[in-house]
């Protein structure tokens, strides 16, 4: 766990919230100077009427452990992404619209304390903040900025089907669909990625298109596969925009590659872990 010495930083946006927030010098040079961190990994982020809200460094929930992540709150989106330098240099840059983000309380359990979930149609995990107290404040802000951008935008939260939070893999010995099989360098550990256990190869050998996860069918477990298949069907769906039957394949879609298990070491960066992390909280803009 990350244990930050200060509280989750605010920007202050909503003491005093005006066009000259939105248009301020001081919001355009914040924006900027998240774009420059992120580099040309990420995605421009100065739009029109977007205010960054606030700050911090959250605790995720990965495959194999939790990790630091740096997390930036807008009034329209949450971005975040990996830790290469502290306040100076991130990449696998992650935005998800505020529209379609909801939360969902976590109980704390050993020394995973102060966690909630972060839920969307393309992505689906859990954090933890540092203290109870900026747990609070981080949740209650996004859930401002939630409820303002749907408000603004006359819309309803998306009925879609969220993605899921991912089973670590630390909890799965053995298969968690066939309940026998264990895992080896062969038999790999694989995400079902519509109800997130973790399962064995020929237990996720199915691939089935979740649109809001990915552009192409991604790997599912055979109880999920029959269950998404008996819904087509019922729904009259087109099987040849919706279903490979296929096993697994060097080309294939949907291994469990994630920017969780990429390590900067690897690429003589430090990674997160290595980093002596200061001030990391939720930063506010006054």
């Amino acid at each position: 766990m990350i244990h930050s010495r200060k509280q989750f930083m605010l920007y202050g946006y909503y003491d005093n919230e005006s066009d000259d927030d939105v248009n301020s010098e001081a919001n355009a040079r914040r924006i900027n100077n998240v774009e420059q961190c992120f580099g040309s990994s990420g995605q421009p982020l100065g739009i029109p009427g977007r205010v960054l809200v606030g700050e911090g460094v959250l605790t995720k929930m990965c495959r194999k452990k939790p990790k630091p992540r740096q997390f930036f709150l807008f009034n329209d989106a949450l971005v975040y992404g990996n830790i290469i330098i502290h306040k100076k240099k991130y990449n696998k840059q992650h935005i998800l619209p505020l529209e379609d983000v909801k939360l969902d309380n976590v109980a704390d359990e050993g020394n995973l304390r102060n966690g909630w979930k972060i839920m969307s149609p393309s992505k689906s995990f859990i954090v933890y903040a540092a203290t109870a107290t900026e747990k609070k404040e981080w949740m209650a802000h996004i859930r401002k900025c939630v409820n303002d951008i749907l408000a603004q935008r006359g819309l309803r939260q998306s009925t879609s089907i969220d993605s899921p939070v991912w089973v670590p893999d630390s909890e799965a010995k053995t298969c968690m669909h066939c309940r026998k099989s264990e895992f080896t360098v062969v038999n790999r550990r694989h995400h079902c990625r519509h109800c997130g256990i973790v399962a064995c190869n020929p237990c996720t050998g199915k691939r089935w298109l979740l649109p809001q996860q990915s552009s192409k069918p991604i790997r599912v477990c055979l109880t999920c596969y029959q269950k998404l298949s008996n819904e087509a069907s019922e729904f009259s769906a087109s099987r040849k925009h919706s279903v490979i039957t296929g096993g697994d394949h060097p080309n294939s879609s949907g291994e469990d590659s994630s920017e969780d298990d990429d390590d900067p070491a690897r690429d003589g960066m430090p990674s997160a872990d290595q980093i002596a992390i200061h001030d990391a909280h939720f930063q506010s803009y006054d």
